[in-house]
């Protein structure tokens, strides 16, 4: 038998004792039941639920008083310090202090709101959960995911599954990211890529870094770095940057650092190295070789390839201006049309200077040595080894027009019947071309969907 009893006042205030903090509730009319032994009431009106620091108001409010549960509905506002939700339907447990919703759910604090489609507030723990369409609007930035932790009390966010964080100048997508807000410090984990609008670059990578009050970045995982460019001629120039770690600093030093089988392309520039710093102000890049017994930087340029202990190349307008290669260096250019023919230098130190990003100009200091295949009239015509202590070679549209050498200069010709099918006879000490020069096809590998 169905126990109905009926109360309506205009005012209806209840008190109802938990262990350890009371639930009173307030509002226009108060109508109880029992349904199937439970005590229900249903408060209707203005009404207002207080249990210790949580404060909830919303149209009406049933009770289930055994369980000390409360079924909420409508314009469900709910608030505890500074923290604000609002629904229009949401259940709340008095005994656990947690309030759920699953309809459209909005969550205010000072510095940022946040909606979803549904959600759950867990008072004690200060811990927030939503899940479906999660956007949150920061004072700095947007984040949308399919599901999000909040922990209050350590300004944390925890956000999975289709994530997105949107700032002025960039978008972060990610399987999840963890972010603390106090800190400004942000990881991204799984299919991570960075699209920086500001200074056309793309970055991929497994993981990422990301630490705004340092200003400092870190990708890891396959990373890869990608800049479009525009050339003084109009055309697309696309920078391509891997390693095993990309770092990037946004201070004053406005540097890039790529370490640990480093390879960059950039038209017909590429390299491999240990480690290569791009100061970006300054347009110039470093490379160096991370152990005495770790590979050297090698460079390819055009035909021309390059390897030293380490190499510095200057930038003018972002076209290449001039290279220092230092330690044991050597350059060697390979002849047009054969298979096997390559002029080779090499010596202590070589400096490259280009216009346009054409050769112009080498010159070589201490130790040189070198070897120069001839022509006349087009066809080959023997080759001249030689040493000195100094070399200069001219160029004019890339080619050889003049060979300088200075102090103890040494030389020999060698005639074209010679030669002929014994190129391979005739090389430098550190002769050898090397066959991993990187390729855009390559990298490309490296791009997420």
């Amino acid at each position: 038998m169905r126990k109905i009893f009926m109360l309506i006042i205009l005012v209806s205030t209840l008190t109802f004792s938990q262990e350890n903090e009371s639930v009173q509730v307030v509002g226009d009319s108060l109508t109880g039941k029992t349904i199937n032994g439970e005590n229900i009431r249903e408060v209707i009106g203005n009404v207002v639920i207080t249990q210790g620091d949580v404060v909830i108001t919303c149209r009406k409010a049933i009770q289930y008083i055994t369980k000390n549960e409360f079924e909420l509905i409508g314009n469900v506002v709910a608030t505890q310090d500074t923290l604000v939700i609002e629904t229009e339907k949401a259940y709340y447990f008095g005994n656990t202090k947690i309030a759920q919703s699953d309809t459209l759910i909005y969550l205010r604090e000072p510095s940022f709101d946040l909606k979803a489609n549904k959600g759950k507030y867990f008072y004690n723990d200060e811990l927030a959960q939503f899940f479906g369409d999660v956007v949150l609007n920061d004072s700095a930035f947007q984040l949308t995911s399919q599901e999000l932790y909040y922990f209050k009390t350590e300004e944390r966010i925890n956000a999975k599954t289709n994530v997105q964080v949107m700032d002025s100048t960039s978008i972060i997508f990610a399987d999840s990211i963890r972010h603390f807000r106090n800190e400004k410090l942000s990881f991204a984990f799984g299919n991570v890529r960075v699209d920086n609008f500001e200074n056309n670059v793309l970055i991929y990578g497994d993981s990422l870094v990301n630490d705004n009050l340092q200003k400092y970045s870190k990708v890891t995982g396959s990373p890869l770095f990608i800049q479009i460019d525009t050339s003084n001629t109009g055309k697309l120039d696309t920078l391509m940057i891997t390693g095993k770690i990309l770092e990037s600093y946004t201070d004053s030093t406005k540097k890039f650092i790529a370490t640990d089988n480093v390879k960059i392309i950039r038209d017909d520039f590429s390299s491999v190295n240990d480690k290569s710093i791009f100061y970006n102000a300054e347009e110039r890049i470093e490379t160096y070789k991370l152990t005495d017994e770790s590979p050297r930087p090698i460079i390819w340029s055009g035909e021309n390839q390059l390897v030293g202990d380490s190499v510095f190349i200057y930038l003018k307008e972002q076209n290449l201006d001039w290279i220092d290669v230092r330690g044991s260096s050597l350059i060697i250019s390979k002849k047009e049309n054969f298979d096997w023919r390559y002029d080779q230098m090499s010596g202590n130190r070589i400096k490259m200077f280009f216009n346009d990003s054409t050769i112009s100009k080498t010159e070589v200091y201490e130790n040189v040595l070198s070897i120069y295949y001839m022509f006349e009239d087009g066809e080959p015509s023997g080759l001249i080894k030689s040493s000195s202590e100094n070399a200069k070679i001219l160029f004019e549209d890339g080619q050889v027009v003049d060979v300088r050498l200075y102090k103890s200069v040494m030389s020999e010709y060698h005639p074209e019947n010679l030669v002929d099918g014994k190129e391979r006879e005739f090389t430098l000490p550190q002769f050898i071309v090397y066959e991993n020069r990187p390729s855009k096809d390559e990298l490309k590998k490296l791009i997420r969907k």
